[in-house]
């Protein structure tokens, strides 16, 4: 891969990092409403959906059914609602410390489903990037970092299928990355649909026009970003990715404490500064081996 490509990909990666690292201030903004989790995710990736189908026709047309799309699918739904509902409804800290446990699952599934090795500097970007969450999120009050109640076992299940949808889509490398995108938004849309016999639905009443626009936005960026990431991770391997995308925990970390008021201390910024020294090794993680097509 050529150095300006290198770059571009992974300036992709960190901008889906830092759009995902603000997207939950909205969602939150949402569920105050009145409007739960579910039907957020619902309506915001059906938003995403639709205008898919429109902007992206063209590059539709003529795709062919794969079976690693309804397992791309599966993963993106268990992660982005899992997500969503993990955040709004467990305590916020613990719920990321278990979600970003994904970069574990990352090596065993990259392992399993691509065969890729680390070298001991990536043993060393892997536990540098841990370390920096760690650091970050846990304080001994917290106790050992494992669920104690539904959201956070939520939150450590959305983790692992956050690890398990960016390796299938780099295992997936001869998919379009507007298809699986789309399969993408139909998870989150059937996994939110499969939930709604359990859940209070919310009064048509608190629709505003200000939520519709909000969500539409939402919408909007959410396309986006998915092209944008679905880019990186095909074009970067699954465990140098996954180091990337923490970056996303630095920029949640500064949008709480500037948008929501949240304390943002020594640990935070101790720890967001581990997280980005590990990206910076990122690119030498693997053993050295043939170069596939994607790569």
């Amino acid at each position: 891969m050529s150095s300006n490509r290198t770059s571009t990909v992974t300036l992709s990666l960190f901008t889906a990092a830092t759009i995902w690292g603000l997207i939950w201030y909205p969602y939150r903004i949402i569920d105050h409403a009145g409007i739960n989790g579910v039907v957020a995710s619902m309506v915001t990736y059906a938003f995403a959906f639709l205008l898919g189908l429109a902007v992206l026709r063209r590059k539709l047309r003529g795709a062919r059914f794969s079976w690693w799309l309804p397992l791309i699918a599966l993963a993106a739904g268990g992660c982005n609602l899992g997500y969503v509902l993990a955040v709004l409804g467990g305590d916020v800290m613990r719920v990321l410390l278990l979600f970003y446990l994904s970069p574990l699952w990352t090596v065993l599934l990259a392992r399993l489903l691509l065969g890729e090795r680390l070298n001991p500097l990536g043993m060393a970007v892997i536990g540098l990037s841990l370390c920096g969450a760690m650091v970050m999120l846990w304080h001994p009050a917290m106790g050992i970092p494992w669920p104690r109640c539904v959201a956070e076992w939520i939150g450590m299940g959305a983790g692992f299928m956050f690890a398990l949808n960016n390796v299938l889509i780099r295992r997936t490398g001869e998919l379009s990355i507007e298809l699986k995108s789309m399969a993408s938004f139909v998870g989150v849309i059937v996994s939110g649909a499969l939930m709604l016999p359990w859940i209070t639905l919310p009064s048509p009443t608190v629709m505003t026009a200000g939520l519709f626009f909000l969500m539409l936005l939402i919408g909007v960026v959410l396309l986006a970003v998915n092209l944008v990431i679905q880019y990186g991770l095909t074009q970067v391997k699954a465990n140098r990715a996954i180091v990337i995308l923490l970056f996303e925990l630095v920029v949640a970390a500064l949008a709480s404490w500037l948008l929501a008021g949240e304390y943002m201390g020594i640990r935070e910024w101790a720890g967001g500064a581990l997280i980005i020294l590990a990206s910076l090794f990122s690119g030498h993680m693997e053993e050295d081996e043939p170069q596939s097509g994607n790569a």
